[in-house]
């Protein structure tokens, strides 16, 4: 039988290894300055924000080459991987500040955020500065990146069997912003 403060014990371990695990992908692409780069020219598709002249994005994502296919599930009959009541769930809402209900569909989407990420990345490349995951109740993907890149938005539907059918928005900011990620997975250069 475990006690409260184990049961919180386990949450923050989680969330700690879901931060260590974030970090740990930006890193591995951050290294991989050496990989293929793409040089096709792609259709601008859902941008959200056209560039001025003076800074006219040379860039822009190809959001049907990002697209899984999967069409997007029904929320409210959705078959979560972690029970309304659970003490994680329990756990991610008092931090976050959100009801139980969206922590549920944040923890879920969060830990399967990685499969849009690196869609995304495959033609982001060198242009690709930092991203975080937005915790509230509209949750989002945000990817930062050099200002050669238009902004656009996309709702991404994830087709991992852990979270299948769930909707992640994804906003591209050419903001150049590095990442503020200083948690205890954060890796030396």
């Amino acid at each position: 039988m475990t006690n409260h403060s184990e049961d919180t014990s386990m949450a923050k371990r989680l969330i700690n290894m879901i931060v260590i695990a974030t970090t740990s992908l930006w890193a591995l692409t951050g290294c991989d300055n050496g990989a293929e780069t793409s040089n096709q020219t792609t259709e601008p598709a859902a941008a959200t924000a056209a560039p001025s002249a003076s800074t006219a994005a040379t860039n822009t994502i190809d959001w049907s080459l990002v697209a899984s296919g999967e069409t997007p599930a029904d929320r409210a009959s959705y078959q979560y991987p972690f029970a309304l009541d659970s003490q994680n769930v329990r756990d991610y809402a008092d931090y976050f500040k959100v009801d139980n209900a969206t922590a549920q569909h944040n923890l879920t989407i969060s830990m399967a955020s990685n499969e849009a990420l690196s869609k995304a990345l495959d033609q982001l490349s060198e242009t690709y500065v930092s991203h975080e995951v937005i915790d509230s109740k509209d949750m989002k993907l945000v990817i930062h990146t050099t200002p050669d890149v238009a902004a656009s938005s996309y709702d991404y539907v994830l087709s991992d069997d852990f979270a299948k059918g769930l909707v992640l928005p994804i906003e591209i900011k050419p903001d150049g912003k590095k990442g503020d990620v200083t948690a205890h997975g954060e890796m030396a250069e």
